[in-house]
Order: C-alpha cells, then sequence, then structure tokens
C-alpha cells in the first residue's frame, strides 16, 4: 500500500478516478469504499418508483391547474419531447382517478415509505464521508425529524425544479430561468446534506459535494433531452409500456448515481484543498 506521502503526490485526477473506482467496486481500504456506488444507486432508483412517484402523483393530482399530472412533470424533468411524454402519460392514471383512489390511510403509507427513503439517502451519504449511522448518537425522534424536513425540502423542490423554464423543446430557453434553476439545485444539495448528516460534516466541507452534483444534475438533463428522449419513443414501440418503465427507471439510477457520486467527487475536492493549505500554511 501506498503511504500517506505518496498519497499526496498522486495527481487529483488520478486520485478522483481511483476512490470513484473503488466506490463502484466496494473496495475496502479507501474513503467511500463502502459507497457501492451502482448498488446505491439501483436502491436510490427502486426506493424512488416506490416512494417518491407514488407520493408526487398524489400532489400532482391535488394541483387542478396540472391537467396533466405527474406525466408532465416527470417529461419536464426528463426534458423530453411531446412524443416521448405522451407514452409517459401511458404509465399513469389522469389526475381525477387518482384522487378518487387515495386514502388515508394510502396517504399515511406513502409517508412511511417517504421516511424510510429518506433514512437510505442519509446512509448513502454516511458511507461518503465514512461516518457511523446517526441513529447511534442521535434519538429517534431527532433523526425522525431530520428525515421529514429533508422529505418536505425534497418535494419543494420538485415542485419548483419542474416548473423552471427547461422545455422539451429547447433545453435551455432563458439564461435567467436556468441560473434559477441552478442555483436552487444547489442550495436543496447543499442543505439536503447538511440536514440528513446531522450537522457532522461542516457547511464547507460539503458546499464541493453540492457543486459536483449541481453540475451532475445539469449534464444528465442534457443527456436526457439527447438520448433518453428518443429512446422513451423506440423503446414503447419495440416494448410497448415496459420500455418506457425501463427508461424512466433507468434515468432514476443516474440521477442517484449523480448524488452520490457528485457527493464523493466533493469529499475529495475538500480534502485535496485541505491538504493544500496545510502544506502552505
Amino acid at each position: 500500500m501506498d503511504s500517506s506521502g505518496g498519497r499526496e503526490e498522486v495527481p487529483l485526477p488520478r486520485r478522483l478516478g481511483r476512490r470513484l473506482r473503488d466506490s463502484l467496486r466496494g473496495g475496502p481500504g479507501e474513503e467511500g469504499g463502502d459507497l457501492e456506488l451502482i448498488n446505491r444507486s439501483l436502491g436510490f432508483a427502486a426506493m424512488s418508483f416506490l416512494t417518491l412517484v407514488p407520493l408526487m402523483i398524489v400532489l400532482a393530482a391535488a394541483d387542478p391547474p396540472q391537467a396533466a399530472g405527474f406525466a408532465h412533470w416527470l417529461s419536464r424533468a426528463l426534458s423530453t419531447s411531446s412524443a416521448a411524454e405522451l407514452e409517459i402519460q401511458q404509465l399513469f392514471a389522469p389526475p381525477r382517478r387518482v384522487l378518487r383512489a387515495t386514502t388515508s390511510f394510502s396517504l399515511a403509507v406513502l409517508a412511511l415509505f417517504g421516511v424510510t427513503f429518506a433514512a437510505a439517502v442519509q446512509t448513502g451519504y454516511e458511507k461518503v464521508w465514512d461516518l457511523e449511522p446517526a441513529r447511534s448518537g442521535s434519538s429517534h425522534a431527532r433523526v425522525l425529524t431530520r428525515h421529514v424536513l429533508w422529505l418536505c425540502l425534497l418535494v419543494g423542490y420538485v415542485l419548483v425544479f419542474t416548473n423552471t423554464p427547461l422545455r422539451s423543446e429547447s433545453v435551455i430557453t432563458t439564461a435567467q430561468g436556468t441560473a434559477g434553476a441552478v442555483l436552487i439545485t444547489l442550495m436543496v444539495l447543499w442543505a439536503s446534506q447538511k440536514i440528513l448528516l446531522g450537522g457532522r460534516a461542516g457547511w464547507k466541507a460539503l458546499l464541493p459535494g453540492a457543486l459536483a452534483s449541481t453540475v451532475g444534475l445539469l449534464g444528465l438533463r442534457l443527456f436526457s433531452h439527447l438520448v433518453f428522449s428518443p429512446l422513451i419513443v423506440a423503446s414503447a414501440v419495440a416494448y410497448g409500456t415496459v420500455g418506457t418503465i425501463l427508461v424512466v427507471q433507468t434515468w432514476f439510477v443516474g440521477v442517484g448515481f449523480v448524488l452520490y457520486g457528485g457527493a464523493l467527487v466533493g469529499r475529495v475536492l475538500y480534502e485535496e484543498a485541505w491538504r493544500t493549505r496545510r502544506r502552505h500554511g
């Protein structure tokens, strides 16, 4: 194994690549090696479909101006074309039918699953920073409060994000709208890490990860417009509804990969800056 002095001589791009490679393999001995980035991303996608999607379907149905419901929101998030949006609409029931089928019990179950989703994301961030589980040092009530607060923040962000001027016909239509969406994304990702980690990492330490994740999500939205949008149409023709679901699920995997991978890249950048300051200080 390399000594600590030798590791400082490794160029930053190589250190980033090695750290991401170790996280993909789940290799021990490196910071973030226990993250298992692919498995975490797959789990994020599965939990999103189980918790976040049903919750947003109910919220979309309760918003009268949104006649297209959650399908319209999801299409905006993927920056899809009109043809791809029509295929996505086939996946979800009309808003009025959703409201008629919604009961108090189903809302309670969604809330429970939402807290579980928050706990899963928190575990991913803890793996990035090699932290002990929050429940070992905090009361259950405090941890639950953080989960609920993060879930409210996430829902609010989705509501704002899906109404930005990044339309399917043009990925970027106005500089002001794009700048606003990027800034909101940065602030939400920054606050998300702080909330879920319970203050065990400082604001300065978490900022690089929020920046990296923001850039990654912006790139993912561009990639979705160029690749996933036509792929949805092609998959719907070839495989029917299942093809559309597979593409949408793949997009959720990409979101999870960007969130956890961006946080890991941010940790490496912060540690590199800290070493540089100590070396010259």
